[in-house]
């Protein structure tokens, strides 16, 4: 008994000290300080749509909730500037929609109309906020300008979340306003006239390029672009559109308003490359006007436009690929028509929805 009650002491004794010594362990320990600073804000003012219509389905949410980092090669923007493209005037009337979803969501695993509240807009200029862990190019306070995919949430918002190839080094000689005007229409011109065309600063000196629809956001871009690489441009155009064009660097101007183009175009030679940004009865005869057996193409921005946007690779990386706008290497001129505030996006809509654009719609965010 004796024996038994003496084991179970020194047991005692060593649980004790066992604990004694763990103790002190764990207060040595640094002890791990809790921030008392409020927490930041998790919510933005935005322009959204909460169903596909006409111009009246805009809302303005004060309460949008902040875009956050989930994949690691994602940025966070601060939007200066934005522009508004004819695209998103289609996409707020539901154009795409089936296939936009499909792209958000392979699977169908959401529900019908879980993509609202919607954020439209595609071009965005401003300012890096925060990088996910790959991201190596860009850190917070980088100037940045970006072409937002039409299948993600937009632009129009005080922030937007974008993946790091689709984001560059915003030029340091234009301003946030002239930088939101360019991407989107850029690599819409650039991936139609390199991609699919095959044209490019080597091979197109010489080159005669039609385009129809010249004096909108994709066809003043076109237009420098070619001239730039040496090709001879015929512009389709109105009449008052007509100076801008040549002051871009056209060498012929149609004005489609003092006839049919179609007659106006037979007087003059064949074409090597063809860029519509009209569709409709444009498609039936432009194909009459390349040169035959050549090689000779023609690229339709309108119809089907998802199709196209789809195979051009628009807005996916693009601006990598070496167009460098406002240095020596390509100097392009931003065309700018006309700039609204944050709080008139719905009269930007409807101005981009009136079709005849002279250059692009800029929206100030700041």
């Amino acid at each position: 008994m004796e024996v038994f009650k003496s084991c179970v002491l020194r047991r005692s004794a060593c649980a004790a000290a066992a604990c004694f010594w763990r103790s002190k362990a764990i207060s040595k320990r640094p002890v791990r300080e809790i921030s008392t600073t409020s927490a930041r804000n998790t919510v933005m003012p935005a322009w959204v749509i909460d169903k596909y219509g006409k111009n009246e389905v805009l809302r303005f949410n004060q309460n949008m909730l902040l875009p956050i980092i989930h994949y690691p090669n994602e940025v966070i923007i601060k939007v200066h500037a934005a522009s508004v493209n004819p695209i998103d005037v289609n996409m707020r009337s539901g154009y795409g929609a089936a296939a936009l979803n499909m792209k958000r969501d392979p699977l169908h695993i959401r529900t019908r109309g879980e993509e609202f509240p919607l954020t439209l807009g595609r071009d965005v200029s401003g300012v890096v906020m925060e990088c996910g862990l790959d991201v190596k190019y860009f850190q917070p306070g980088d100037e940045v300008w970006a072409a937002v995919p039409p299948w993600k949430q937009g632009t129009l918002s005080e922030f937007v979340v974008v993946s790091g190839n689709e984001v560059s080094y915003k030029p340091k000689s234009l301003t946030h306003t002239q930088a939101a005007s360019l991407p989107y229409v850029a690599l819409t011109a650039w991936s139609a006239i390199n991609k699919v065309g095959g044209l490019n600063a080597k091979n197109c000196k010489g080159k005669r390029a039609l385009i129809l629809g010249a004096s909108g956001g994709v066809g003043t871009f076109a237009i420098q672009i070619m001239k730039a690489w040496g090709a001879h441009v015929t512009a389709v155009c109105s009449q008052d559109a007509g100076a801008l064009v040549k002051k871009l660097g056209a060498d012929e101007v149609v004005d489609y308003t003092s006839g049919s183009v179609e007659e106006q175009l037979k007087s003059l030679k064949l074409f090597d490359f063809i860029l519509d940004n009209v569709g409709g009865s444009t498609e039936t005869w432009a194909l009459n006007f390349l040169k035959k057996w050549s090689g000779a193409t023609y690229v339709t921005l309108v119809t089907p436009f998802l199709l196209n946007m789809d195979q051009l690779g628009i807005a996916d990386g693009m601006l990598q690929t070496g167009v460098t706008m406002g240095t020596k290497t390509l100097k392009i001129r931003p065309v700018i028509e006309q700039t609204f505030p944050f709080s008139a996006v719905p009269e930007a809509f409807l101005k981009v929805e009136r079709g005849h654009a002279r250059g692009k719609t800029v929206v100030n965010v700041i």
